[in-house]
């Protein structure tokens, strides 16, 4: 396409006949989708829908079918270990004056918890404004977005997150936007190693590598598994395991049709065996 933007319907199909031999079908997919939401955030019309891109698309999954790989779902019973390790991370670096380690364990601990309770998508945590959320201490907070995937009116989206009893996406975000004095812009942001926040918001590309970078200190097994979409297939998995309908998940998410919603419930469980005993062990534990 030359880096030329806004792009036009044909110059993205030449781009999608000439990357077809090299590139996968889901790596297009996720091209295509990054084009679209920057013309949609620069206010231009989006020139992947247009007849000619999708029927070059469809072509090329004909000729180049690949089976789909999916982010490994990050488990509630891994949540729970990642937030105790951060939490004891935390108190370690606040010990040996570590200000700029204490600051990525909170950030990161507020990140993991409010991306899985929430099932938020990557982009989604990445593009959070602090004047966007509200918080109701004890009950909840509602995070807007005035652009989101699927919003073809271009109305926004609100989001309601829980206070928890325990791990809280509410507590967690609080203590961050308070570590970090953030009053206004990007809610999550990078931190040097003197603990100076940035004014910037994290970039999209960092999302994964800070994820990874997270479950592997944590102990997490094969931590390169994970991805920006496990914290929302982790959430799916626990709401289906635990009676949530469909309807509700995808209302509750934010997904437009049914096919979006089975993508991410996981079904390698398909006795509910281990999810099942998970459940059965923490309630347990909360006695």
């Amino acid at each position: 396409m030359g880096r030329l933007l806004p792009a036009t319907a044909e110059s993205i199909a030449r781009y999608l006949v000439h990357h077809a031999e090299t590139l996968s079908v889901n790596t297009l997919r996720q091209r295509l989708a990054a084009l679209a939401q920057w013309h949609l955030d620069q206010g231009f019309p989006d020139p992947t829908k247009a007849p000619i891109v999708r029927k070059v698309f469809k072509g090329i999954q004909v000729l180049h079918p690949a089976q789909e790989k999916r982010a490994k779902p990050l488990q509630l019973e891994q949540l729970a270990a990642v937030d105790q390790w951060l939490e004891a991370a935390i108190v370690t670096a606040k010990t040996n004056n570590d200000r700029g380690g204490q600051l990525r364990y909170v950030r990161n601990r507020a990140l993991l918890l409010l991306g899985f309770w929430r099932g938020f998508r990557g982009d989604e945590l990445t593009r959070l404004r602090a004047e966007h959320v509200e918080v109701v201490p004890g009950q909840g907070m509602t995070c807007y977005f005035p652009l989101t995937k699927g919003d073809r009116q271009l109305k926004g989206s609100t989001f309601k997150a829980p206070a928890l009893s325990r791990l809280c996406p509410v507590d967690a975000y609080l203590a961050w936007m308070t570590a970090a004095q953030i009053r206004e812009g990007a809610v999550f942001r990078s931190i040097d190693r003197w603990g100076h926040v940035s004014d910037d918001g994290l970039h999209i590309d960092s999302l994964v590598p800070l994820l990874r970078a997270i479950l592997k200190e944590a102990g997490v097994v094969s931590p390169e598994l994970y991805s920006g979409h496990s914290l929302r297939r982790g959430f799916a998995t626990w709401a289906s395991a635990n009676g949530w309908d469909v309807k509700t998940l995808m209302e509750y998410v934010g997904w437009k049709d049914v096919h979006s919603a089975m993508r991410y419930v996981d079904s390698a469980d398909p006795f509910a065996r281990h999810r099942i005993s998970e459940m059965l062990a923490l309630k347990s534990g909360t006695r």
